[in-house]
């Protein structure tokens, strides 16, 4: 027996301003979380966009054709009950942080990687008042705790909504200077997105590509992408 499914049942969703921020209107009835949390949003272009995804729906109603709704939600209902766990959660990554990791050889993957990498974390050291200190092989490298104090301070600064996309933008790039490049308009995050997978770039042209994993790698690229978006909507 199939499951049910919800159905759309109102004409227009429109966008209204609280004493809060906004929120999105199905007829006039105020849309909520699954948490039954009213759905407050930071800015009118986010109501906006959570707005038309609800107006584009079409029949019974799907999920997944509604990211910006769907990461709201995660932003008020997980993110904002839990935001200390959350931003330290992604701090953890500046201690691991996958430009400091780098190949042994061939020596044009070296190569390839300190050209990549290397003007990144310059970026950092002038944006994030961080410098991050690269080297070869997997063995864990200690960072200077001032400089990663930093980081976790910046991290904890931001918002809910913001926190939400930040913990895609890093945790899916495996780099919290990934994330804040692309956060801070640095890189696109499409040009992030390949500078996070330059290592499997380089096997797929040595070894050639695996069909699967390429599929799986774009709906990430898809979803990295929203993360942005996301960000800038806050």
């Amino acid at each position: 027996m199939s499951g049910w499914a919800a159905k759309r049942f109102w004409k227009e969703a429109s966008v209204e301003q609280t004493p809060d921020g906004f929120t999105v209107m199905l007829d006039g009835r105020a849309v909520k979380t699954p948490a039954k949390t009213p759905l407050i949003l930071p800015t009118r272009l986010m109501a906006g966009a959570v707005a038309q995804e609800w107006d584009a729906q079409d029949g019974v109603i799907d999920p997944n054709g509604m990211p910006v709704t769907r990461s709201a939600n995660a932003a008020i209902d997980k993110v904002a009950t839990q935001h200390a766990e959350v931003a330290g959660l992604l701090a953890e990554y500046g201690a691991t942080d996958l430009l400091c990791y780098r190949a042994e050889s061939p020596v044009e993957l070296v190569q390839r990687q300190a050209a990549a990498w290397d003007p990144l974390l310059d970026w950092a050291e002038e944006a994030l008042q961080v410098r991050l200190i690269p080297a070869a092989g997997v063995m864990f490298v200690p960072q200077d705790p001032d400089a990663l104090a930093r980081l976790s301070a910046r991290v904890a600064e931001l918002d809910a909504f913001r926190l939400a996309a930040f913990h895609d933008l890093v945790g899916m790039s495996g780099s919290l200077i990934l994330g804040f490049a692309t956060a801070h308009d640095r890189l696109s995050p499409e040009e992030a997105w390949a500078l996070s997978r330059l290592d499997e770039t380089w096997q797929e042209e040595q070894w050639g590509e695996d069909e699967e994993a390429t599929a799986q790698a774009a709906l990430k690229k898809q979803a990295f992408i929203h993360a942005k978006r996301f960000y800038a909507l806050s």
